[in-house]
């Protein structure tokens, strides 16, 4: 997530200060990524120090405003015209967890998908019920930000769950390739040949 760009977002907007700046950050997000306020500063400084943005006088309460500038506003069109590298992808715990699990005795991976099957269900529901009440929320400019995160989330988590499923599938195809050949079944035994009783018969003698 870039913190960087999201404060040039927002104060190519207008001048804004550091808490300002924490909370429209988090309503536009629905507070999925928070941000406390020393991330803020930290990230103003930076952005300072590289003439991205630069002070823009205090307020009679002494607020410090931030106003971005030209070679900030010409980073912020970068990044939006610069599509999200896929070269390096981000860390996921989950997919560690099941590359680790697979190696580690003792461990039921199946059961750590299952769990996490049902979590990530839980989850699904949830973004659900919170994008039905987005969309009766209204029309303004962070509804529709958090709408449209929302909707991401929702759409990761449906990819998760699929994923999920292919992960149980190749285990259970892995478990029945390992597990080992049932002994063939012996022939059974032949029965033993009965002794001749067809010998020809002495006849009588009258």
């Amino acid at each position: 997530m870039s913190i960087r760009h999201g404060l040039l977002a927002l104060l190519d907007q207008g001048p804004r200060y550091g808490y300002q700046l924490r909370s429209e950050f988090e309503a536009r997000t629905g507070a999925t990524w928070p941000l406390n306020v020393g991330q803020v500063y930290t990230t103003l400084g930076r952005l300072e120090r590289d003439g991205l943005v630069e002070s823009a006088g205090e307020d009679d309460e002494g607020h410090l405003f931030y106003a971005v500038t030209e070679a900030g506003r010409s980073e912020l069109r970068q990044w939006f015209d610069t599509p999200v590298p896929r070269t390096n992808p981000p860390r996921d715990e989950l997919a560690i967890k099941l590359a680790m699990a697979v190696g580690v005795p003792g461990v039921d991976v199946q059961a750590v998908v299952q769990a996490q099957r049902r979590h990530s269900m839980k989850a699904l529901q949830d973004y659900t019920r919170l994008k039905g009440q987005a969309l009766t929320a209204g029309e303004q400019q962070s509804d529709l930000a958090w709408l449209l995160v929302l909707e991401q989330l929702i759409f990761q988590t449906e990819a998760e769950i699929r994923w999920l499923d292919h992960c149980e599938s190749r285990l259970s195809q892995h478990a029945a390739r390992s597990a080992p050949a049932s002994a063939p079944a012996s022939a059974p035994a032949s029965a033993p040949t009965a002794a001749p009783t067809d010998r020809p018969r002495r006849r009588s003698r009258i």
